[in-house]
């Protein structure tokens, strides 16, 4: 049975709506500026991949009325999950935010490595170290990537849906560099990312094998750090603006290469 599709409202961000096979959307309309305005609802949406979208999912992604979704997912993930469904009329735009072969060896070890391995490999706060140095990471050397896609905004993407494999990370620091350069309050960023962490959201953690051993409390309490929206993650991300650029103006400006003026037409397009 097609479920009801909510329809955009020019006011209020668009329902939440119950989708089968898509994850961990949602609309970031009404996020405040520091300045006191408001990002416009039914323009900037956030989700997982959307391989697995049923067709009520798309009935309801179509209505949107999307120009560009921006896809952060690289091959592997493409060749894992398989592409998008694609939309009508929707331009899908792949920026690869990750090496296809960077970390290769160490998610097969997530997905299909005994205890004793996963204890060496996570444990004593490794897991949480990686995630940690990845946003790092992804903040100082994908600076060309997120300029890729703050331009487009700015010029002619909106409405548009931002994911990656499972909305979190390199989808999540992309919305985060998009908010930053709309003036979003970073406490209000930092919120909008924390959402992930709820129970109908979460990616769900992949083992190799249905075996009890292999989904055990400690075995899943190692990997949590992994499949977490955390607080440090993106505060690290926030650090390293601060600590390589010396604050978000310079971030945008040497590090994103924006201009004033095409500031000032993204928050023409994406503000009230």
């Amino acid at each position: 049975m097609t479920q009801q599709i909510p329809r955009p409202s020019l006011t209020e961000p668009v329902p939440e709506p119950e989708l089968a096979g898509v994850r961990n959307f949602r609309d970031v309309g009404g996020l405040p500026t520091t300045d006191g305005r408001r990002v416009k609802p039914g323009k900037l949406f956030r989700s997982g991949h959307l391989a697995h979208a049923t067709e009520s999912d798309a009935e309801f992604l179509a209505s949107l009325g999307l120009h560009t979704i921006f896809d952060f997912r690289n091959d592997a993930d493409h060749a894992l999950e398989g592409l998008d469904v694609e939309l009508p009329g929707v331009r899908n735009l792949n920026i690869p935010l990750s090496d296809p072969a960077d970390g290769k060896e160490f998610w097969k070890m997530v997905r299909d490595g005994g205890i004793e391995q996963l204890r060496g490999l996570l444990g004593e706060g490794r897991a949480a170290t990686r995630m940690t140095n990845s946003y790092r990471a992804m903040i100082e050397h994908r600076t060309a990537e997120h300029s890729r896609v703050v331009h487009a905004l700015a010029e002619d993407s909106v409405p548009a849906l931002m994911h990656c494999a499972a909305g979190k990370d390199r989808a999540g620091l992309s919305i985060a560099v998009t908010l930053l350069a709309l003036g979003v309050e970073r406490t209000a960023i930092l919120a909008d990312y924390l959402e992930s962490n709820a129970p109908h959201r979460r990616y769900r953690v992949r083992r190799g094998s249905e075996a009890p051993e292999a989904r055990s409390p400690e075995v899943m309490e190692l990997l949590a750090p992994l499949f977490d929206a955390r607080a440090e993650y993106l505060t690290a991300a926030f650090d390293t603006i601060d600590t390589h650029w010396g604050g978000v103006d310079r971030y945008l400006a040497e590090g994103l290469g924006l201009s004033p003026a095409t500031l000032d037409r993204l928050r023409d397009r994406l503000l009230d």
